[in-house]
């Protein structure tokens, strides 16, 4: 048993040994020459050796291969190349030249072991360089050279002539002799040129004066991506995006090729933009393998990345309208409808009211809405939407904006006018248009005016913010509407009083004026005044004639109207109307100045005057109710000199507290001696311009024939006297 145990390992050894086409003879065993194929790659400068490999035992072979250049077969690399035990197949050797494929030829042969015998030497393969016929060539040509590397260019002459020189970037370098009169340089450390031009001039002369000119370029490799991250919009197409650590220059003859692979699935590469890629989504795919390669002449380059589809959802707003109203406003937008069975949430920001956050899970539509309130109208606003998936990712900000419509109402007023000898009433009705917001400019384009009196109702219509109307003596209810383009403003109401319900004129009050110059006005509060108050003035005063101006007060009996409103010098009488269930009725009538001026006109002086001896009664005329005066008068300022003399002492001035006494008398004069005196008007800035006479008093006989008479009297007394006492 243990002999045929031998037997049968001693055939299977032979089997071994006689197997993979060797041939044994009675001199001994021999391997078969090799057969080998060659394919030249000449842009990568790469020769491809391929042979069939058929293992002899359970160990690997090994191969020698030789490498050579030129046609004297020049050996210049050797290479042992181990190839480990296994199921035969075709193997491939690569070897990268460092001198360009078109230079010389390039041969190569191959022989192999086993661990008793070695093969013969196949027979040498060739690569056929260029053969140059009537001109220069370089080699290489138009290619595009690794940045830093170091690259070999050679020159191929016609047989017979001699290559003289060779220059890179005008630079002459060193010729290395190749064999076959071809001549090559090597230069070190290629750099990109900074200028427009990128590509890189070779020159070589020959010995007979012919130059060769051939340019090449520089670059560099592919960059791995990075940053690589994708989102999907809709859950249809997923779209990738990636950077580049090195941006390529404009005129880069480097042409990258991007290409997106989904490693787990069957599906073919996608061929991408520079820094993008969008694919359409695997159908219940939900985990995706990815890798990016970026491929050019100079190599490529490969990144992963992995992700959850359903956690890259990156939602878009569609459709974004606003519904818009004068204080609200609907916001409505749509999604895509792939995305209505996912949870999604929204927010709305509006400017400048904030922001607010909402579930739109609708899975019957792909719409969504939410409401504005508490909006200003007319007023611009800008409202913004953005939706996410669960909170992972936020879509953009969809974004419109919008103006609210416009709330106008009138500011309605009146003016009664009673017609003579007749009960018809004139009835100018004023009002001022109130318009909230300043976003836009409002278009209106009339007015209706509609009154109703006695059971019956007429309308009519205006263009400017007036309007008259006659009416009877009953009680007639007025309403004036705007026509906007967008409808009608708020109705604005007022009552006219019946004709028989006389009002008995309040007494005037004087007003004073505010630091600024401005009125604050106050006044009693009504009980019957139960719908507010409004405050009458003319825009000039007193001044004819009158343009109307009105004032609902804010509070409820005080008014303050800043100076600005008004001019200085005028007067103003404001009338003050209290709201009743039957119209507006006067209350009060105030008036004032913003600012008095003492330009008051001048006095009419009564003449001749009245005076004696010793006295003069002044008289004048004045009108000191005129509402044209620049100040209230309060009373007169009398003067009394004496023509050629200085101002008399404790009499020259003569004041008259009641504007309404417009006389005076003076008394204590000297006689016979002329006077002048002046009169002007007081207010609380002084004397106005004054009114001047002159006059002489009168003569006082009766003191003079005193002093005539008194001394003849005393001489007729002493005569006598005298007489009596000679004739005693």
């Amino acid at each position: 048993m243990i002999n045929v145990r031998k037997s049968f390992f001693s055939l299977f050894g032979l089997y071994l040994t006689f197997s993979n086409t060797e041939c044994c003879f009675d001199d001994g065993c021999y391997l078969p020459k090799p057969n080998i194929t060659l394919k030249a790659i000449n842009d990568k400068q790469t020769l491809v050796v391929s042979w069939l490999v058929k293992h002899s035992s359970f160990v690997g072979d090994i191969y020698e291969i030789e490498l050579s250049r030129t046609e004297q077969l020049t050996v210049i690399y050797t290479k042992n190349v181990s190839v480990s035990p296994g199921v035969s197949a075709e193997y491939t050797w690569t070897w990268i030249s460092d001198l360009p494929l078109e230079c010389v030829d390039h041969s190569v042969r191959m022989r192999y072991y086993n661990q008793s015998d070695q093969s013969p030497w196949s027979n040498w393969i060739t690569n056929s360089g260029f053969k140059a016929n009537d001109e220069i060539h370089i080699f290489p040509s138009s290619r595009v050279l690794r940045q830093g590397s170091s690259a070999m260019f050679c020159c191929i002459p016609p047989t017979g002539v001699n290559v003289k020189r060779m220059t890179f970037r005008n630079k002459e370098y060193r010729l290395l002799s190749i064999g076959g009169g071809v001549k090559a340089i090597t230069v070190n450390n290629l750099t990109i040129p900074k200028g427009i031009i990128k590509h890189l001039l070779l020159t070589c002369d020959d010995a007979t004066g012919n130059s060769v000119h051939v340019s090449n370029y520089i670059s560099f490799p592919p960059q791995k991506p990075r940053n690589v991250g994708c989102v999907t919009f809709d859950m249809v197409s997923v779209s990738c995006t990636w950077d580049s650590p090195r941006k390529r220059l404009l005129h880069d003859r480097n042409v990258q090729i991007y290409t997106l692979h989904i490693e787990n699935s069957d599906k073919s590469p996608f061929t991408c933009e520079q820094s993008s890629c969008t694919f359409p989504a695997v159908p219940h795919l939900q985990n995706y393998n990815i890798s990016v390669w970026v491929k050019d002449k100079l190599g490529e380059e490969m990144e992963r990345y992995s992700f959850n589809i359903s956690d890259r959802v990156f939602p878009v707003v569609k459709s974004l309208s606003v519904n818009r109203g004068v204080t609200e406003a609907t916001v409505s937008w749509s999604m895509q409808e792939s995305l209505t069975h996912v949870n999604l949430i929204c927010q709305v920001a509006t400017v400048p009211l904030g922001t607010v956050e909402l579930r739109c899970n609708n899975i019957m539509s792909s719409f969504c809405d939410t409401k504005l309130e508490h909006l200003v109208p007319n007023t611009k606003y800008n409202v913004r939407v953005r939706c996410t998936v669960n909170g992972r990712l936020w879509g953009e900000w969809a974004e419109e904006t919008f103006i609210t419509d416009p709330l106008v109402s009138l500011d309605l007023w009146r003016r009664i006018q009673p017609l003579s000898n007749s009960r018809t009433r004139q009835v100018t009705l004023m009002w001022k248009p109130c318009i909230a917001g300043t976003a836009a400019t409002i278009n209106i384009q009339e007015y209706t005016v509609q009154w109703s009196q006695e059971g019956q109702t007429e309308s009519k219509n205006s263009s400017v913010g007036q309007a008259v109307v006659s009416i009877g003596p009953g009680k007639c209810d007025f309403t004036v509407q705007a026509v906007l383009p967008s409808g009608t403003s708020i109705p604005a109401n007022i009552t006219i009083p019946p004709a028989e319900h006389k009002e008995n004129l309040p007494v005037q009050k004087r007003l004073d004026s505010t630091s600024e110059g401005g009125f604050n006005l106050a006044w009693d509060d009504q009980s019957t005044a139960t719908c507010g108050y409004v405050v009458e003035w003319c825009m000039l005063g007193n001044a004819v004639p009158c343009t109307p101006q009105w004032k609902v007060p804010e509070g409820n009996n005080a008014l303050l109207l800043h100076a600005s409103k008004f001019r200085a010098g005028h007067r103003y009488t404001f009338y003050i109307y209290g709201c009743t269930d039957n119209g507006y009725r006067l209350l009060e009538i105030q008036t004032g100045y913003s600012q008095e001026f003492n330009s008051v006109q001048r006095p009419s002086l009564v003449e001749p005057v009245q005076s004696t001896s010793s006295s003069v009664t002044l008289e004048w005329h004045y009108n000191e109710d005129d509402p044209a005066q620049p100040a209230f008068i309060m009373g007169y300022l009398v003067t009394v000199q004496e023509v050629g003399s200085v101002w008399l002492p404790d009499r020259s001035n003569v004041s008259v507290a009641d504007p309404h006494v417009k006389f005076v008398t003076i008394e204590s004069l000297k006689e016979n001696t002329e006077y002048t005196c002046s009169v002007s008007a007081l207010t609380k800035e002084g004397p106005g311009l004054p009114a001047n006479i002159t006059f002489r008093t009168k003569i006082n006989y009766s003191s003079l024939i005193i002093k005539v008479l008194t001394p003849i009297f005393l001489l007729m007394g002493f005569t006598v006297l005298l007489w009596s006492q000679v004739k005693m």
